[in-house]
């Protein structure tokens, strides 16, 4: 069964022989910190002298623990530095540790940390424990690993609210939610398991889908989400979910890239570079699990999730190299790599956003190069935005949640030039790989939208963070809330998104050109 996993506020009694406890820190924050202070989840088998031995005993290289009694209690110790392109939370090795010391049964994690870190090292956590699995004989025994915050520095004696932890709670939900539809393979996620999934978020939330499927999207015009799935055994399609809260007054869209499963089409993949291919849905995985967590939060102003669902099969109906067709925005595009898919559906899916949901800010995320994890690598997705207070905003909220980012360069009349088409509007892939392809191919997503688009775009590319191993990682659900946190009525989204309201930025410009947004 999966693990039920619950935050707290406040460390409550337990035995470590009934109840397995990891303290985990960073070095000077486990120092500032007294037996006192955790002796309820540590007595008795634990006195002060050996909390305190063991405390001193800690040499962090880049982590470090001591076990403080058997298997059951343990003391972790978090690296001492971050580098400034990291999170300063150092939430990536608390998620090693903690998985590192889990039992299996009902336990506890203290996180020993200042307040501006509690929302990344508590989605640290959600990102370790995974809800799929298709082993058999699985244990049906439920159990709960519960986290509690013991919060040191400033602000150290304002406790955690239920408002803290609500959105905690919504925020590990969606991660896990992402991590289980990527974690699936296309057998048990198909596109209308995946359609499925979005009117299960729907229903909850109380909203009501908007679907087009199959050949109605050709009959509507979406010529880049149908030619790409039409080969499929389920039909792809383009659902939308909207959030509109009384007294909004500017639109957000976030569109997702949802390849169930990625063959590369007719330019099929080698055998071992096919297999994983159903994270190809991750990016609208984390837009479905942000979705969720930031309408359960309070997002005040219209929010519009965008799905671009298909399957990118072999078969008769396959789109052929050389095909020409015609995306939502009437661009048409020459077909020259049938592997390079998802910017086909995207580029209908913004197309929607711009004309249809009259969007002031469009994001599209997805897993759409591999050339992404040669640029930033495995940790850090790949942006590239018209906006530059988007980009720098991006890239703290990145560090504030842990889902880190790292800008591309914002150069149309350099890049755009790749797909330069003799008998269509453009190619849809690059005439020359070597020239910044993960800038190249959110270029292409962002023709669609138009490059007169007068509000602010911004494309995540999350190939390689969408995983960790042979694990989905949940990847874009803390970073998209977080970004817009400020769009939130929840105090701790507030407390970490990015110092400057997005909103704010939208409506007045500041009188010092220096300032001033720069757009292309």
């Amino acid at each position: 069964m999966p693990v039920k996993l619950v935050y707290g506020g406040k460390l409550t009694e337990s035995d470590p022989k009934d109840f397995p406890v990891v303290i985990v820190g960073q070095l000077p924050h486990l120092t500032s910190i007294t037996f006192d202070d955790v002796k309820v989840k540590l007595e008795p088998r634990v006195n002060k002298e050996t909390f305190s031995l063991a405390v001193s005993s800690l040499r962090p290289s880049p982590t470090d623990t001591c076990p403080l009694w058997l298997r059951n209690a343990t003391l972790a110790a978090l690296p001492l530095k971050s580098s400034r392109h990291n999170t300063p939370s150092r939430a990536h090795s608390l998620s090693k540790l903690v998985k590192g010391c889990l039992s299996g049964q009902d336990e506890f994690v203290v996180i020993v940390c200042e307040r501006k870190d509690v929302f990344a090292l508590g989605c640290a956590v959600a990102r370790i424990l995974p809800l799929y699995s298709g082993k058999s004989g699985q244990s049906s025994v439920d159990y709960t690993l519960t986290v509690d915050f013991l919060l040191v520095g400033p602000d150290k004696d304002k406790p955690l609210t239920k408002d803290d932890l609500h959105c905690l709670s919504a925020s590990a939900h969606g991660i896990r939610l992402a991590a289980e539809i990527v974690d699936k393979p296309c057998s048990h996620m198909n596109t209308d398991d995946f359609v499925k999934e979005a009117e299960t978020v729907a229903r909850e939330l109380q909203i009501t889908p908007y679907i087009v499927r199959g050949e109605d999207l050709k009959e509507k015009g979406f010529g880049g989400i149908y030619n790409v799935g039409r080969a499929a055994e389920h039909p792809p399609a383009l659902v939308v979910l909207s959030h509109k809260p009384e007294g909004a007054t500017k639109n957000i869209a976030w569109v997702g890239k949802g390849i169930v499963f990625d063959t590369g089409g007719l330019c099929i993949k080698a055998r071992t570079g096919m297999c994983g291919m159903k994270r190809d849905c991750g990016g609208a995985a984390g837009i479905l699990g942000a979705f969720y967590g930031a309408v359960k939060l309070g997002f005040s102003e219209n929010l519009h999730a965008v799905f671009c669902v298909a399957e990118n099969a072999v078969g008769p109906l396959a789109t052929r190299t050389d095909d020409v067709y015609t995306h939502y925005s009437g661009r048409t595009v020459e077909v020259n790599n049938t592997d390079a898919e998802g910017r086909l559906v995207l580029a209908d899916g913004v197309a929607y956003a711009r004309k249809d949901l009259k969007a002031d800010v469009v994001v599209d995320m997805a897993t759409l190069t591999g050339a992404q994890g040669i640029a930033t690598g495995k940790y850090h997705g790949s942006i590239v935005t018209n906006d530059e207070n988007m980009e720098l905003w991006c890239v703290k909220a990145g560090q504030n949640s842990a889902d880190l980012v790292h800008a591309m360069p914002y150069s149309p009349e350099l890049h755009f030039p790749e797909f330069n088409s003799a008998i269509a509007d453009a190619k849809n892939s690059v005439a020359d790989r070597s020239n910044a392809q993960v800038s190249c191919a959110g270029l292409y997503i962002a023709s669609n939208l138009g490059f007169d688009y007068p509000g602010i775009w911004l494309h995540i590319d999350m190939a390689a963070p969408v995983h960790n191993g042979e694990r989905a990682t949940g990847y874009g659900v803390a970073l998209l809330t977080s970004l817009f946190g400020q769009m939130s009525q929840n105090s701790l989204l507030n407390y970490v998104a990015p110092p400057m309201s997005i909103q704010e930025t939208m409506e007045v410009e500041s009188e010092d050109s220096s300032k001033k947004i720069r757009r292309y």
